[in-house]
């Protein structure tokens, strides 16, 4: 559907920050932590909002935090009324609170064979340009949303900057903006793409040749080794290699079929691993705890195992990780439009009562 500009309601300065209300952690690293939760403005109207919060970083990554929150709070204010992204709501005193849509990254909802999608968002992407900004961080699958309504949705500011169309560098960077678009259209939709596209995917330009050979490598030194800080999401090492040392060991036990290892965020500013089970016999959860330990003397802390009746697939036979994902991140609301099918509609469902992540929605004492 068309992009159509909208009304928005004014941005809330010198915001209160005692108004928001916390339901999730979405993510945490060394710049900034995400929350979703509700937002109560000054008329006490209860907005579903997402508060990006950079008061508890350390004071090395202060200046910088404050630096990447003043990027997104002064794009969305310029951009929030073209459509394509959630209306920025308030700012205050190291935090800023924008709307909430319901959907899912694009690396979760994976919409394989979803011209749709891609069409959509190469609109939203035109028109983002249009608005003279460019985005400059499209490249992470988790800063495209896949909206409940099917439509495509930008995230994350941090990086946005105006351009000029007349500036040669602006026109590099809206280039890149397009080519970060046309990758994932190529990992989802790849029959899809124009002979025009794979021209322009084959084809960097020379400042991103010039930062893939120089800077990037700088730039990964630094955030990994100086920062302990790993691109991708604030997940880190311990998804990327305890994660599937722990799968290893237990698919190792005779009683496992299969497992699959899923990530959260924890209250704690950690991330949690959660595995899910799929069983060829009769086992407890107890007993594999025990084999891990046995297996792995390091005991890397594994925070949940859930044993479940089967894993779900797709047709091809691979694991749903957009599903799970959801289960173990207790963001269950999409679970059902997301499923697709019946019988996984019903797999998911029985796999979302017996789920074990409970706490990341407990953010303060009951009432």
């Amino acid at each position: 559907m068309p992009r159509l500009k909208r009304s928005v309601p004014p941005v809330e300065h010198q915001a209160d920050p005692s108004r928001f209300t916390v339901d999730t952690v979405l993510k945490r690293d060394v710049f900034s932590t995400v929350e979703r939760g509700t937002w109560t403005d000054r008329a006490g109207v209860a907005h579903p909002a997402v508060r990006r919060r950079w008061n508890e970083v350390s004071p090395w990554f202060a200046l910088l935090a404050a630096r990447l929150a003043a990027h997104e709070v002064n794009a969305l204010e310029k951009v929030q009324s073209t459509g394509v992204t959630t209306p920025l709501l308030a700012v205050g005193k190291r935090f800023l609170v924008r709307g909430w849509i319901e959907g899912v990254p694009l690396q979760i909802a994976r919409p394989t064979g979803d011209l749709h999608f891609f069409t959509s968002a190469r609109e939203a992407l035109r028109t983002l340009h249009r608005a003279g900004y460019v985005h400059n961080d499209l490249a992470k699958q988790q800063n495209w949303l896949r909206g409940a309504d099917g439509e495509a949705w930008l995230m994350d500011f941090q990086l946005a900057m105006p351009f000029s169309r007349r500036s040669k560098i602006g026109r590099v960077l809206a280039y890149e903006d397009l080519r970060h678009l046309l990758k994932h259209k190529r990992t989802y939709c790849p029959e899809a793409l124009t002979a025009r596209e794979r021209t322009m995917l084959a084809t960097k330009s020379l400042p991103t040749r010039i930062w893939m050979a120089t800077g990037k490598r700088v730039y990964r030194f630094v955030t990994r080794n100086l920062m302990s800080y790993s691109d991708t999401e604030g997940r880190g090492p311990r998804v990327t290699q305890v994660a599937p040392r722990i799968a290893d060991a237990l698919k190792a036990h005779p009683a496992v079929a299969d497992v699959h290892m899923a990530d959260f965020q924890t209250l704690g500013g950690k991330v949690g691993l959660y595995a899910f089970v799929e069983p060829k016999a009769p086992m407890t959860a107890e007993a594999l705890r025990e084999h891990l330990a046995q297996a792995l003397p390091d005991r890397p802390h594994l925070d949940h195992l859930q044993i479940i009746p089967r894993l779900p697939r797709a047709a091809d036979g691979t694991v749903r990780d957009d599903l799970l994902l959801l289960v173990a991140r207790n963001q269950i609301e999409m679970l059902d439009a997301l499923a697709g099918d019946d019988d996984t509609r019903t797999l998911v469902a029985d796999i979302a009562r017996g789920r074990l992540n409970l706490t990341d929605r407990i953010t303060r004492p009951a009432a």
